[in-house]
């Protein structure tokens, strides 16, 4: 991947140079849905990324009223990168969300920013000096999907070409390879249908600069999916997470398909989670390698017993919605015990075993789902560890 210049006038000389004339302004609201809006190259200079871009804030979700509705959007030049799927050359740049005045300060409700300040803070006390996440998140890949919720009618009809109940469907021909319900674990084409479409997933997200470790069908039939890309601090890795979603998203789109990342779409069969791995760091050295329970340090447990005590009230983070419950379940694979384990999968948290070295070392917090907003998940698991 071409490296992006991350001065803000290097950056708008490289778009005018290379004929890119749009910038497309990006940044995540309260529940973790990415906004944007996009502004031609003519219209930007650099005190965009000093004094921001004016919108109406009164219209995102749970951050201002009408009568205080002006906000700014700073844009962070080391964040951007070219958008694949536009249809015109595109500069996508990630902003930070400013109240306005004669000294414009952070928005305290700006997810992003939130995560920055546990970040500051963790600093601030001397334990650490960086934070490393790598989640996993995991997702369905739908062929069809129809819902409809009326007066006088309700509805919901999910397909996909291999789940298990279209073994008798008439596709003209049905050619089998269809997998039974729990098959669907690192099963071969044909039966993994979507070898191919997973594989230019990971090939976009190399191309804008996530570097990626590998991808496979999950557990269940219907297309279930997942990608892991190499671990990052915080807060890079929250913004990593959303472009994840992002290209998932529109590559299934583009070629007719539907990707989510609901918990929990289809009843009787396993949920899609988000297992985030941690670790604390300071003077390049990992704090969590030690000579303790699966060669665990004293900081380590300590982070653990953080999690566990704050963990009923950090599912309201990690596990937001009504849908992520119906994952966190007996049966299907799902962390329901709170407790850690070196090796145990319903363990809230499990403690990886199989890994090469003390910088490898890390904990694993089962039990998050990717209906999260990335910025506030990462930054309660690091205060309730911390």
């Amino acid at each position: 991947m071409e490296q992006l210049p991350t001065s803000p006038s290097e950056l708008l000389k490289y778009c005018k140079d290379k004929g890119i004339d749009y910038v497309d302004v990006r940044f995540t609201d309260m529940l973790g849905m990415m906004h944007h809006f996009t502004m031609h190259i003519n219209a930007m200079d650099e005190s965009d990324f000093t004094e921001g871009l004016g919108f109406d804030g009164s219209s995102i979700r749970g951050w201002k009223a009408i009568n205080e509705s002006d906000m700014l959007a700073v844009l962070d030049a080391s964040s951007a990168y070219i958008d694949p799927f536009f249809e015109k050359k595109t500069l996508a740049v990630i902003a930070d969300i400013y109240e306005p005045g004669d000294t414009p300060t952070e928005y305290a409700r700006s997810p992003r920013t939130i995560l920055k300040r546990a970040v500051e803070y963790m600093k601030s006390t001397g334990v650490a000096d960086q934070v490393f996440f790598g989640p996993e998140a995991e997702f369905f890949i739908f062929s069809d999907v129809r819902f409809d919720q009326e007066t006088n009618s309700g509805f919901y009809f999910i397909d996909s070409i291999d789940a298990r109940w279209n073994m008798g469907s008439d596709e003209g021909p049905n050619l089998g390879f269809k997998m039974r319900t729990k098959e669907g674990y690192f099963p071969l084409p044909p039966n993994d249908h979507f070898q191919d479409l997973r594989g230019e997933m990971l090939a976009m997200l190399e191309k804008m600069g996530i570097p990626t470790e590998k991808h496979h069908h999950e557990v269940s039939s219907a297309g279930q999916a997942e990608i892991n890309f190499k671990l990052d601090e915080a807060p890079r890795i929250a913004d990593k997470l959303q472009l994840y979603k992002y290209v998932v998203k529109n590559v299934a789109r583009k070629h007719g398909f539907s990707a989510t990342f609901m918990p929990k779409p289809l009843f009787g069969d396993n949920g899609t989670g988000m297992h985030t791995h941690q670790s604390l760091w300071k003077d390049g050295k990992n704090l969590f390698a030690g000579k303790g329970y699966a060669n665990m340090s004293d900081m380590a447990m300590n982070y653990i017993a953080g999690i566990l005590t704050h963990g009923p009230a950090l599912l309201s983070f990690t596990n937001p919605t009504t849908n992520s419950y119906k994952r966190l379940v007996p049966g299907f694979e799902a962390p329901v015990n709170l407790v850690y384990s070196a090796r145990n999968r319903s363990a809230s948290i499990r403690i990886p075993i199989a890994v090469h070295g003390d910088k490898a070392r890390r904990i694993e917090f089962r039990t998050p789902d990717a209906a999260c907003n990335p910025y506030l998940a990462f930054a309660a698991m690091l205060m309730a560890g911390l």
